[in-house]
């Protein structure tokens, strides 16, 4: 019995002692403007003890002893440690900024930075996108290093391409998201352009773009990198901004954003909405303008344990889309025309009303509309803690889209002129004539250049569902704290893909004319093109495709100490279903004076062939991070990852035999350094990328039907090694200068279709990448200047013909008036794009090749001219 007094008095002394050493931490984080800040992660420094803030930026912490310092951290604000000595609430106020010190929300379970990730990373903050007045993709993903964005096609459909991948462009490796969920579940069904069902706005809290095959663990997955828009939602302090904003060239623009609190002062429901209007006849002129509105929206509520948000986006849009045209064949610069002036666009007004007769009735072209794409989706996200330390995170999202992509293809050759154009179909041509369509009396002389363009219209609707939900649990050790996450992804997308090719003469001028052309022969009237159409219904195809996949995936992220390990296994099944239309030529005008083309058109015969493809795979990721010190921390990570090629691929015989369909293995690593201190940062990496039998899907030119196009199928294997390095410097108060640099040596290494392109360098991949900017904001006035330059790079897999580097530049700056003591505010700002208004030319003909790169015309797509952009943006 005197043992067992002891040993309760034991128990008590021990657990006085312990409550004592138990110290609770309680405090509110808030911006300069004394506005909290939810989500900031709070760390004891120097251990693994933390939490984040609430939805009213407060937050409680137990910690052993006093005093102790607190490391406060979160995108967008500069790292802060804050000294603690007594348990009475204290109040830590952050200020913007940029650094690696930054919380990483993508590919994670666990609360870290940047610098303690063990991947390379970049986050961009709303105001750094805003400030842009990025008018496509390509703007913002630009000084992502080892990134080229190419925007030389307009507001939608950005070529992305990701350090030592191949790429005809868009986003093949590099799946789009918003707030964690893809755009698109499954990527090559019928577009590979993610961003033509969503645009920024108002609504973007911030940018993460982990890079490297890290992120392929997570959600929809991705071997490359995954570029997460995350958007905002209301907060207890209310926001409103309203801008407008004009640009050269005919672009006028409204925006707006709303959020905070509904209810009374004891709800714990939250609203943000944003949304936009715009109107542009640029950046170049075609005479068919762009034009459309977005809304998006989110509501939250809150619970003791978690929180709900239900969110959704409903877009009307069309955007003009650019492509490669013919340029001086010497210099690469614009060609003249018959008027003597640049040919800046092919493109024209006078086609959008083509029509002709087809097995189904009367076909009209939807070309004015270029990208058009209405519908939106609608998404659930709810996540729920648990007493035991158990965490799940459930989403799902809903999206429905009517998506047309119509553009304009270049011509099949070059400009010639009309007398030799006639007479190459026809030697025996004579008394050749040309009168521009619908003007009476409007003719061109036979030395004037006419083209051939082509007209590619792509109905393309979409449907997509997902869902993914996964559960982490902690488990403390003596020295390693695991946090074991186990998750599933489900989708299902099903695609239509119709495209319809009609081919049309018009002069070589910017918004040419069409062109009525006739002639005899043998003495015979003879007419080529009748209302401008050159060869109607010259190509037609239809599919419809349908793709399930199912993914289960289960993590640790391990901290102990100094380190960080993640490891990881992946497991993927795709299956889908591809139903393709043959199509057959009819006559549908036996008139003999028609050429042979006239009288036809090429059409849907109503016989499909049926194929599946079905594959799966696994993917394995190991990676560390090592906290060197409290400056630098060393990292590395090994993946084993696949990639399922393109469903719109699968090969189909007339005999209904399916090619085969196998998933394409990748395998990467990256080792590097991150330092961050005071006022510098940089990381320094290199890696390695080896991509083994690659099914690469192209649009080229169809030899056996001149002036159309078919999608072929090259299987090829690569490998790239490469550095890549970058830094961030505060020269002085309120203004930072940051850069990147990469360099990558990349080939072809193996193809059984194609072994002579073998050894070549990837298609459209440049060596060398380099980005700079110097940025000052001193909260009234900001100003930015960047410089971003991508070294030569070959234009097809052949590489036979070499582009030149080109040179961006561009100018962003503001100043921003206090209005009341409220905290409105009015900023007037002034982005000028291409500064320096370079000429450079991103891909030469993407569809040809063979092309050459000597000849009196080059086909290439031009950098988008200069243009600046001036805004208002009232925020209340």
């Amino acid at each position: 019995m005197k043992k067992m007094r002891v040993l309760i008095l034991m128990l008590l002394t021990c657990f006085a002692f312990t409550s004592i050493a138990q110290n609770t931490v309680t405090g509110l984080v808030q911006d300069v403007n004394g506005v909290s800040i939810p989500g900031v992660s709070v760390i004891v420094k120097n251990t693994t003890t933390g939490t984040i803030t609430d939805m009213d930026g407060k937050f409680e912490l137990e910690v052993e002893t006093l005093p102790v310092t607190l490391v406060t951290s979160f995108v967008g604000y500069k790292t802060k440690e804050t000294v603690v000595t007594s348990s009475d609430a204290v109040t830590i106020t952050m200020t913007e900024g940029v650094g690696l010190d930054e919380i990483m929300v993508t590919s994670t379970r666990t609360i870290r930075s940047q610098k303690q990730s063990a991947m390379s990373m970049t986050s961009m903050k709303a105001k750094e996108i805003q400030n842009k007045a990025a008018s496509s993709q390509a703007d913002i993903l630009r000084s992502v290093p080892g990134i080229t964005a190419e925007g030389g096609g307009g507001e939608v459909a950005t070529n992305v391409f990701v350090r030592g991948l191949p790429s005809g462009g868009q986003y093949v490796f590099n799946p789009l998201e918003y707030d964690g969920m893809p755009v698109i579940s499954t990527f090559g069904l019928n577009s590979s352009a993610h961003d033509v069902y969503i645009r920024n706005d108002l609504g973007i809290k911030s940018l993460d773009f982990p890079r490297g095959g890290a992120a392929i663990l997570y959600g929809a997955g991705s071997v490359a990198g995954v570029i997460n828009y995350i958007s905002k939602t209301g907060t207890d302090e209310p926001e409103n901004i309203i801008q407008l904003e004009f640009a050269e060239d005919g672009r006028y623009k409204a925006d707006f954003f709303s959020g905070g609190k509904l209810g009374g002062e004891d709800s714990r429901t939250y609203y943000a909405l944003s949304g936009f209007y715009r109107y542009d006849e640029g950046p170049l002129d075609t005479g068919l303008p762009t034009q459309g509105f977005q809304l998006r929206g989110n509501i939250k509520q809150e619970f003791d344990n978690g929180e709900l948000i239900v969110s959704g986006q409903w877009i009307d849009d069309r955007v003009q889309f650019f492509l490669p045209l013919p340029l001086d064949g010497d210099s690469r610069d614009y060609a003249k025309g018959n008027d003597g002036k640049d040919v800046k666009t092919i493109q024209t007004m006078h086609a959008q009303h083509l029509s002709y007769a087809t097995p189904d009735g009367i076909y009209r072209t939807p070309i004015k509309d270029g990208v058009a794409t209405k519908g939106g989706y609608f998404m659930a996200n709810y996540k729920h803690n648990f007493d035991n330390g158990l965490k799940m995170d459930a989403k799902m999202r809903y999206a429905r889209y009517a998506h047309e992509f119509n553009l304009f293809l270049t011509g099949s050759g070059n400009p010639s002129t009309l007398n030799n154009f006639v007479t190459d179909i026809d030697p025996n041509a004579s008394n050749i004539s040309a009168n521009r369509t619908g003007m009476s009396n409007s003719t061109i002389g036979g030395n004037d250049l006419v083209l051939v363009n082509t007209l590619l219209d792509r109905n393309r609707p979409m449907t997509d569902m997902a869902t993914e939900m996964n559960v982490t649990k902690k488990f403390e050790g003596v020295t390693v704290e695991h946090n074991i996450t186990a998750g599933v992804f489900l989708s299902r997308t099903e695609a239509h893909d119709q495209n319809v090719q009609t081919r049309y003469v018009s002069e070589f001028t910017s918004k040419p004319y069409l062109l009525d052309i006739s002639y005899t022969s043998g003495g015979d009237p003879m007419t080529l093109s009748k209302n401008g159409l050159f060869n109607p219904g010259a190509a037609y195809s239809n599919n419809f495709i349908t793709a399930n996949k199912q993914a289960f995936y289960l993590t640790n992220e391990m901290k102990m100490d100094r380190w960080r390990i993640d490891v990881g296994f992946r497991y993927e099944t795709i299956e889908a279903d591809v139903s393709r239309e043959g199509n057959t030529t009819y006559t549908m005008d036996s008139d003999a004076s028609l050429s042979s083309d006239l009288q036809t058109v090429k059409w849907g015969n109503n016989a499909y062939l049926h194929g599946k493809g079905k594959d799966s795979d696994w993917a394995g990721v190991i990676a560390a991070n090592y906290e060197l010190n409290d400056k630098v921390n060393l990292y590395g990570n090994v993946t084993k990852g696949y990639f399922f090629p393109q469903p719109r691929g699968i090969k189909i015989a007339s005999d209904g035999t399916v090619g085969s369909y196998k998933t394409e293995e990748i395998y990467q690593g990256e080792l590097g350094v991150k330092y961050g201190s005071g006022k510098f940062r940089g990381t320094f990496a290199t890696y390695f990328v080896d991509l083994n039998d690659r099914r690469n899907v192209d649009l080229r030119d169809d030899p056996n039907n001149p002036g159309t196009t078919i999608e072929t199928v090259t299987t090829l294997s690569t490998k790239a090694v490469g550095v890549e390095a970058t830094w961030g410097y505060e020269l002085a108060e309120n203004l930072d200068w940051s850069g990147s640099v990469t360099y990558q040596n990349h080939e072809y290494n193996e193809s059984e279709d194609n072994p002579e392109y073998v050894g070549n360098e990837l298609e459209r991949q440049p060596s060398w990448l380099a980005y700079s900017a110097l940025n000052y904001d001193n909260g009234a006035f900001d100003a930015g200047f960047s410089w971003n330059y991508t070294g030569k790079k070959f234009s097809s897999i052949s590489n036979a013909v070499e582009l030149d580097a080109i040179n961006i530049f561009r100018l962003d700056a503001g100043y921003t008036m206090d209005l009341g003591e409220d905290g409105e505010t009015l900023r007037f700002g002034v982005s000028v794009f291409n500064l320096f208004d370079d000429n450079g030319v991103t891909e030469g003909n993407p569809r040809d090749v063979t092309q050459s790169g000597a000849g009196e015309f080059f086909v290439g797509r031009p950098i988008l001219p200069r243009r600046a952009f001036f805004r208002m943006t009232f925020s209340f």
